[in-house]
């Protein structure tokens, strides 16, 4: 569980031995597990703190009245909920497992400036996580239907790279069509079309829940896809805990 903190915070700023100690004492005391297709938190529940995910996937959404859905992010391993989360008088949006789901509740001690690398790295974190919700902007108001599945998976692919969880040029990919649909703001129609495009042209390769790309910068030059807004730091100079 440590490792996991360490290398999803530790993608932002480095983290020395100090900071991993803290970590590991903070750790056990709030991990939470939820199954799949469980909230964690609903909208207009009372949010009470942040939530890093140690393990498995979850999402972020809203949900019209009349029952519409749109995923407004997907929280991966070592990624964060919204550090100020806490201010909130009640949630905006709803956070739930795709998968089954390991969860760290942040308490006071990991998120003041009591340790100043920690702060960094989830301050910058939030930064990143800005950046990301930008791009998901521009790719619903900009991107065609066949740019905005491929940015979709080319970020999603990144991010798990990251935190050492692909193999060479695959990864694990719990999202159904409906997910993606419910992302990239396309109908279910549309989605499964558009990735019989993408298959065609041996941009990826999706069997079960293992995503394949064959070639992937010309899967981003595509998609119209720059990794820079993700502010990643490369692998080889993550802490292992």
């Amino acid at each position: 569980m440590t490792s996991a903190f360490v290398r999803g915070v530790g993608r932002y700023a480095t983290l020395d031995a100090a900071d991993i100690a803290v970590i590991e004492s903070q750790l056990e005391p709030q991990v939470r597990r939820y199954d799949a297709g469980h909230d964690i938190i609903r909208q207009g529940d009372k949010p009470l703190h942040p939530y890093l995910i140690l393990d498995g996937w979850a999402y972020c959404y809203k949900t019209l009245p009349n029952r519409r859905r749109q995923i407004v992010s997907f929280l991966l391993p070592g990624d964060v909920s919204d550090l100020n989360i806490g201010s909130l008088r009640r949630m905006d949006h709803s956070i739930a497992s795709l998968t089954a789901v390991t969860v760290l509740e942040l308490t006071h001690p990991l998120t003041s400036g009591t340790h100043p690398g920690i702060a960094k790295a989830l301050s910058v974190r939030t930064l990143a996580s800005a950046a990301i919700q930008r791009e998901w902007m521009v790719n619903l108001g900009q991107r065609s239907a066949p740019e905005r599945i491929g940015h979709i998976l080319c970020e999603l692919f990144h991010r798990l790279r990251a935190v050492g969880l692909t193999s060479g040029n695959q990864c694990f990919l719990p999202l159904t069509q409906t997910d993606l649909a419910e992302t990239t703001g396309l109908s279910l129609v549309h989605v499964n079309k558009r990735l019989r495009d993408l298959r065609s042209a041996d941009l990826l390769i999706l069997r079960g829940k293992i995503l394949t790309l064959p070639n992937l910068r010309a899967l981003e030059a595509a998609s119209l896809f720059n990794p820079d807004y993700l502010n990643l730091v490369d692998v080889a100079d993550i802490v292992a805990a």
